[in-house]
């Protein structure tokens, strides 16, 4: 009996600001219903892997942009491929980088097959290199997209989950005008605000959710955008000097 009482009136003080001072939604979440509970902690749980997804994505792929910056600009610089190579390997988080270290290995294998000639003289060498750099490029863009999708889970699944709570605290309030034997405010308003507050915290799990999700996609299009400019450069590179 006394830990009715105490529930009811940790209730009436979370929707009463008359006597709270203040509306306090997570006393009135913790004090919901078994279900509400499992719902709200679902959520939670759900924003807090998506916060960590959002700051470890954040974090890779600006250092792999940035990365990317530096190498190109040695890359361009530099006289010789093999000197290219050793620069390269400073660059662990450049999926531009690591392309062109595939590449390189490959192309020094086709001028040791080739060893003695003035350069590779068969087109098929060519499309060697090519495959080299097509197969670097999916690897790495496997590393970009990963957890990205879990973020666009949570943007999709959070608010049906927020909702799914919303249905269970409505479903309360009824039951509770049905056992009471009355409709009044103080009957449905804790089965109400409880459903209302799910709703909430799911919009608050999902919208950074979707916001990161759209952010880091276009940072993951401009760094595909650059892989496919280095790979056609690289090929002409190739064409130029290793061809005949």
């Amino acid at each position: 009996m006394g830990i009715h009482l105490l529930a009811n009136t940790s209730l009436a003080a979370a929707l009463n600001p008359a006597q709270s001072g203040s509306f306090n939604l997570i006393e009135l979440l913790l004090t919901a219903s078994g279900t509400v509970r499992a719902v709200l902690f679902m959520l939670v749980c759900l924003s807090i892997i998506g916060w960590y997804v959002i700051g470890y994505k954040w974090f890779y792929l600006s250092k792999a942009q940035n990365e990317s910056i530096a190498f190109l600009d040695e890359f361009w610089a530099a006289k010789r491929l093999d000197a290219v190579y050793q620069t390269a390997e400073n660059y662990k988080r450049s999926p531009i980088a690591q392309m062109f270290k595939n590449a390189y290995v490959e192309l020094a294998k086709l001028q040791r097959a080739k060893e003695g000639q003035a350069g590779i003289h068969e087109e098929g060498s060519l499309e060697n290199v090519e495959r080299a750099l097509r197969r670097s490029a999916t690897s790495e863009s496997t590393l970009l997209e990963s957890m990205i999708p879990f973020l666009a889970t949570v943007g999709s699944a959070a608010p049906f989950i927020g909702l799914f709570g919303t249905v269970i605290g409505i479903i309360d309030a009824f039951r509770m005008i049905a056992t009471q034997g009355s409709s009044s405010l103080q009957t449905v308003a804790p089965g109400i605000a409880e459903a209302l507050g799910t709703t909430a915290i799911g919009l608050v799990a999902a919208v950074p959710a979707v916001m990161a999700y759209n952010f880091f996609a276009r940072k993951i299009k401009v760094l595909q955008s650059e892989m496919d400019s280095f790979a056609n450069d690289f090929l002409n590179i190739v064409k130029r000097h290793f061809l005949r």
